[in-house]
């Protein structure tokens, strides 16, 4: 009887040194997220010194666009954000009714949340409030937040494991990464809303992307026929051999040392993304551009 009291006894002290540990891990837990919750709001968001260089996504002229003024579906949307410490490698958009939302993969595994807000605002948030990261089987993680408007600056704060802190960003949700297609009538000037007569006009063009050392002649001669709105593009060298615009190919031509390529036109007053092959390099090299085209500056050619 003795050596069964014996052994019950040695098992209850085994046991309770087993469960010491679990339960004094938990109590340090408790008490930390306890301390992280009486800490001023200040000591948990990264101050000006402690970030990177901030840069400005809204550029002048933008006009937030709204889930009502886009189609229903799913879109691949480009996301511009102020620190190159949050970077979004894909993102893909969201609407249903008016309301849009993004699932965003990043190119790090750094934050452990994000908060739609300012990084005061989520450091006096309930927890419940913040966005977790769902890890993707190739190891990305993916968050998925609201997006009030595209082509407008949104306060997103990013919760850092390493500091244990919140950091101010601000994310541009780029319209005009989006197709022509994806926008409710009237958002785009497309061809068919101008209703421009056969025949050839001049027009303003501002050409974007590539390393900037490449230019397009503008004004540049403008075509329709029948209802079909043609561009043609005058390259600043003769190193671009052809064009591709929706996935097709447009041969160009060399014209007194230019590269010349006539393209469709999808819209005005937007940027109207193309492809420039350049024959430059070591080897043929795919460049992404956008052209934008001033309807206000169309005016017949002379």
């Amino acid at each position: 009887m003795n050596k069964k009291i014996g052994a019950l006894a040695l098992g209850l002290l085994l046991l309770a040194g087993c469960s010491a540990p679990a339960q004094d891990d938990a109590q340090a837990q408790q008490e930390q997220q306890e301390q992280q919750a009486q800490q001023p709001v200040e000591d948990k968001v990264a101050g000006a010194g402690e970030m990177s260089e901030v840069e400005q996504v809204v550029e002048e002229g933008m006009v937030p666009i709204g889930g009502d003024k886009v189609q229903d579906g799913s879109y691949a949307v480009v996301v511009d954000s102020s620190s190159a410490m949050f970077q979004i490698t894909d993102c893909t958009l969201t609407v249903q009714g008016g309301e849009m939302t993004a699932e965003m993969t990043m190119g790090g595994t750094g934050y452990r949340y994000v908060y739609m807000g300012t990084g005061e605002q989520a450091a006096a948030a309930d927890e419940g409030d913040y966005i977790p990261f769902v890890e993707a089987a190739d190891g990305t993680h993916h968050f998925t937040v609201p997006v009030e408007a595209l082509d407008q600056g949104i306060d997103c704060a990013a919760f850092s494991d390493r500091k244990e802190k919140w950091y101010a960003r601000t994310l541009l949700f780029r319209a005009d990464s989006l197709p022509v297609t994806a926008f409710a009538p009237g958002i785009v000037t497309t061809p068919d809303s101008l209703a421009l007569a056969d025949g050839t006009y001049q027009v303003e063009v501002t050409l974007a992307g590539g390393s900037g050392r490449a230019s397009v002649a503008s004004p540049a001669t403008l075509t329709v026929q029948d209802g079909a709105v043609q561009l043609t593009v005058v390259w600043s060298s003769p190193n671009y051999d052809y064009m591709k615009v929706d996935g097709v190919r447009y041969d160009t031509t060399i014209e007194d040392g230019h590269s010349v390529c006539t393209i469709p036109v999808s819209c005005f007053d937007w940027a109207m993304p193309v492809v420039a092959d350049t024959v430059a390099m070591s080897q043929p090299h795919e460049i992404d551009y956008t052209l934008r085209l001033d309807a206000a500056s169309i005016t017949p050619a002379a």
